[in-house]
C-alpha cells in the first residue's frame, strides 16, 4: 500500500521536473511514511513518484520507482498482488531471475514476460499503477477489478498528471481547478462523486476493471481506455437442491484460500471486526489459518441504538481473538469532522466515515495491515433494501401501477403546505403534518418509475432532481437511470440487477472509498478478502433464490459462519455503521452546521440553491422533518470548499496534523484490550 504520482509532458527541465514530482510524492506522505522514491527521464518527459509504506520485503530492494532489467519499463505501484508467490515461481521456471522479494517486481516480470493485458487478468490483488513503456513511448494507468485502489488523471496545461489522489495532483504548479457543477448534482444525488467523473472538471477516475494508455499527441494527448474485467452478474437458472451444498462449499474453499493469500505480510496484521456476517466470517477464517489470537478491532457510540461493540466482544471472545474497541461519542466527530476534507480528498458524504477514520486509527496502533468484510452485501446480497425495492417493483407492475405513478408525480409536483392538510386531521400539529407530507413526496419519488432501473436509482438516491439544487447545473443522466441501465444485465431480475449495479457504483464509489482514505489517512493497509476474484466467481455462480432466503440476504455466508459461531450470535439486523448524525445536528453539531450552512455564505459561494437549503435546515433543526442525509451531504461538501480555498503548500502539513489528532483520539478513548 503506498502513494503513486506522475506526469508527462509539460516542457520541464530534469531539474523542474523532480521538484514538480518532490511536491506531488510530498502531498502523499500519508500514503506512504516509510519511504519515497522518484525517477525522471527528461528526454521522454516523463516522471514517476512514489511513497512507500513496506508491507512485502521491507528491504530497499522493494523500492519504487522500480525498472525492469532490460530498462524498458518502469512502474510506480500502489497495492497487493496477493498471488505473487505463485506468478512469481512460474515466471521462475521460464528462466525470469529475481533481485528482491517484492509483488512490484514479480508484476513487473510478468508485465515483460505476458503484455500489461495478460499480466493484469493473471493477477489477483488490488492495485493501482503508472507504468513507463520505453519502447512504445506510452504510459499505462491501470486500476484493481472492483475499485480498491483509487487513481486520478488530467491534462493541467501542457502536462498530462496522475496520482493517487487529488491532492498529488493539486501540488503539481501547472494545476488549475475548476469545480464541476455536474459532479456536485451528483454528489447531492448519491452521497459520493461516482466514477469517472471527480469534483474537478477535466479531472477523472480511473474506472475499476480498466487500463489507460496516454501517448504524447501532438500538443496534447491521446488516452486509449482498455477494460479488462468486467464484473459477471449473478447466475439466472436455478440449481437442484442437492447442488446447493457443493455450491456454498466452492464460496467456503474460495475465502479461506484468499484469507490466507491476504494474510501474508511482513508487517503485523489484524482485522476490523463488527460483529455482523462478513466481518466474523473473514476473521473466523483469520483465526482458523493462524497460531496466534488474531488482533481485531471495532469501533462503538455511547447512543445504544448504534452500538454493536458488544455482539463483537462476544464474536472475538468465542473465536478467541485479541480485541481492541472504540466507542465514540459527539464529542469525538467533532474532533475529526474538521479533518475528512483532508482525509478524503474530495467531497464524500457517507456518515459512517467518521467511524471508519476512528476504527483505523486505532487499528494502527497494532498492525499495519487490516482486514475487513466489505463486498459481502454486494456479492451476496445483503443489503436490506433490495427487499424493498423488489416489493416496490412488484406493485408498480399490477393493473394499479399506471394510477399509482400519476398519483406520485402530482404529489411531488405540490408544495409541501399545499400537501399538509390533505395528510392528516387538521387537529394535528402543523409541524407533524408538515414532517409527514415532506416525507410522502420524498417517498413518491419511488413511485413514478417505470423501469427498474430508474426505480432503483431514484430509491437509493439522496436529494432527488438534485441538479435543481446546484447553481449552473444540467440535469444529469449518464449517472442516473441511463446509467444504471448500462449497469444491469438483459434478462436479470430485480435482485441480480440491484447486486450488479451496487457491485459497479456503490461499491467502488462508496464503500472502498470510505476505507482506502480512512485506513490511508493513518497509514494503514487494509485489505477485502471477499472481493478476491475466486470467491467473485464463486458468487456469481449462486442464483437469487440462494442469495435471498427468509426475507433476509447473504443465506450462504450465514450457512459458512454457522460452522463457526451460533447462530443468535449473528442472526439479527446490523446498523451497518449508522450514525446518530440527525440527533448530533441538532445539539453537539448545531453550531457547526450552522455556520456551514448560512444562506449569506452559500450565496456568496455560489454553487447552491440557499433557500431550500435553509429551509431544509430549518425544518431538522425545529423537529419538523428529519434532513440528516441531505443535509450532511450538503454539509461535507461545504467544509471540502474551506478546506479547497487553503494552498496547496499545506496538504501535506495538514495531513500530519491530521494523523496526528487521530492518534490523539484513539490514546484518549482506546477502552483497551478484551481478551
Amino acid at each position: 500500500m503506498c502513494g503513486i504520482a506522475g506526469f508527462l509532458g509539460g516542457g520541464f527541465s530534469a531539474e523542474r521536473a523532480l521538484t514538480e514530482l518532490v511536491a506531488m510524492s510530498a502531498a502523499l506522505r500519508h500514503r506512504g511514511p516509510d519511504g519515497e522514491g522518484f525517477w525522471v527521464d527528461s528526454d521522454a518527459a516523463v516522471a514517476l513518484g512514489h511513497r512507500r509504506l513496506a508491507i512485502i520485503d521491507l528491504s530497499p530492494l522493494g523500492a519504487q520507482p522500480m525498472r525492469s532489467p532490460g530498462g524498458r519499463f518502469t512502474i510506480t505501484f500502489n497495492g497487493e498482488i496477493y498471488n505473487y508467490r505463485a506468478l512469481r515461481a512460474e515466471l521462475a521456471h521460464r528462466g525470469v531471475r529475481f533481485r528482491s522479494g517484492s509483488d512490484t517486481e514479480v508484476l513487473l516480470a510478468a508485465v515483460e514476460e505476458w503484455g500489461l493485458e495478460r499480466a493484469l487478468e493473471r493477477s489477483r490483488g488490488m492495485f493501482a499503477f503508472g507504468l513507463w513503456d520505453a519502447a512504445e513511448r506510452v504510459l499505462w494507468l491501470a486500476r484493481d477489478r472492483f475499485g480498491e485502489k483509487p487513481l486520478y488523471y488530467g491534462q493541467a496545461g501542457n502536462a498530462f498528471l496522475f496520482g493517487s489522489e487529488l491532492k498529488a495532483l493539486r501540488a503539481h504548479s501547472l494545476w488549475r481547478g475548476e469545480i464541476d457543477a455536474e459532479a456536485l448534482s451528483l454528489l447531492l444525488r448519491h452521497q459520493c462523486i461516482p466514477a469517472p467523473h471527480s469534483i474537478f472538471r477535466g479531472i477523472r477516475k480511473l474506472m475499476p476493471g480498466c487500463a489507460l494508455a496516454v501517448r504524447a499527441h501532438g500538443g496534447g494527448f491521446r488516452l486509449e481506455e482498455v477494460r479488462y474485467f468486467e464484473p459477471a452478474p449473478i447466475a439466472q437458472s436455478e440449481p437442484p437442491p442437492s447442488r446447493e451444498t457443493e455450491l456454498i462449499e466452492q464460496v467456503g474453499a474460495a475465502l479461506a484460500a484468499s484469507v490466507r493469500l491476504q494474510m501474508v505480510a511482513d508487517v503485523p496484521v489484524g482485522a476490523f471486526l463488527s460483529g455482523g456476517i462478513d466481518s466474523s466470517l473473514v476473521v473466523a477464517q483469520m483465526q482458523q489459518a493462524s497460531s496466534q489470537p488474531v488482533r481485531t478491532f471495532s469501533i462503538g457510540f455511547e447512543e445504544d441504538e448504534f452500538d454493536e461493540t458488544p455482539f463483537a466482544r462476544e464474536v472475538a471472545a468465542r473465536l478467541g481473538t485479541r480485541h481492541t474497541e472504540l466507542r465514540v461519542t459527539a464529542r469525538d466527530a467533532l474532533e475529526v469532522i474538521p479533518r475528512l476534507p483532508a482525509i478524503y480528498d474530495e467531497p464524500f458524504a457517507d456518515s459512517s466515515q467518521i467511524p471508519t477514520a476512528l476504527v483505523a486509527s486505532l487499528a494502527r496502533r497494532e498492525v499495519t495491515v487490516s482486514l475487513s468484510g466489505d463486498g459481502g452485501d454486494e456479492l451476496f446480497g445483503g443489503y436490506l433494501r433490495y427487499l424493498e425495492v423488489a416489493d416496490r417493483w412488484r406493485r408498480l407492475q399490477r393493473p394499479s401501477g399506471a394510477w399509482m405513478r400519476a398519483l406520485a408525480r402530482t404529489v411531488t409536483s405540490l408544495p409541501a403546505g399545499v400537501l399538509s392538510p390533505f395528510v392528516l386531521p387538521l387537529h394535528v400539529a402543523s409541524c407533524v403534518r408538515s414532517r409527514s407530507a415532506q416525507r410522502i413526496k420524498e417517498r413518491a419519488c419511488g413511485w413514478t418509475a417505470t423501469s427498474f432501473s430508474d426505480l432503483y436509482d431514484v430509491m437509493t438516491s439522496c436529494w432527488q432532481n438534485a441538479d435543481r439544487f446546484v447553481l449552473g447545473a444540467a440535469r444529469w443522466t449518464d449517472a442516473g437511470g441511463a446509467r444504471s441501465a448500462q449497469l444491469g444485465s438483459p434478462g436479470a431480475g430485480p435482485l441480480a440487477h440491484m447486486m450488479y449495479t451496487d457491485t459497479r457504483r456503490y461499491l467502488p464509489d462508496d464503500i472502498l472509498v470510505k476505507v482506502d482514505r480512512a485506513a490511508m489517512a493513518a497509514s494503514l493497509e487494509t485489505r477485502v478478502p471477499l472481493l478476491d476474484l475466486e470467491v467473485a466467481r464463486s458468487a456469481w455462480r449462486i442464483p437469487a433464490s440462494m442469495h435471498m432466503r427468509d426475507g433476509r440476504g447473504k443465506w450462504v455466508l450465514r450457512r459458512l459462519l454457522e460452522r463457526h459461531l451460533p447462530r443468535e450470535l449473528f442472526d439479527r439486523p446490523k446498523s451497518g455503521f449508522a450514525m446518530p448524525v440527525a440527533k448530533w445536528l441538532r445539539g453537539e453539531l448545531r453550531d457547526w452546521a450552522q455556520a456551514q450552512l448560512d444562506p449569506a455564505r452559500l450565496r456568496r459561494e455560489g454553487y447552491l440553491a440557499a433557500p431550500e437549503i435553509a429551509r431544509r435546515w430549518r425544518q431538522h433543526g425545529a423537529g419538523k422533518a428529519d434532513w440528516a442525509p441531505h443535509l450532511w451531504t450538503v454539509l461535507m461538501f461545504q467544509a471540502w470548499l474551506e478546506d479547497f480555498g487553503r494552498p496547496a503548500a499545506n496538504l501535506d502539513g495538514r495531513q500530519a496534523e491530521v494523523h496526528a489528532q487521530m492518534e490523539y483520539i484513539s490514546d484518549s478513548r482506546l477502552a483497551g484490550n478484551l481478551a
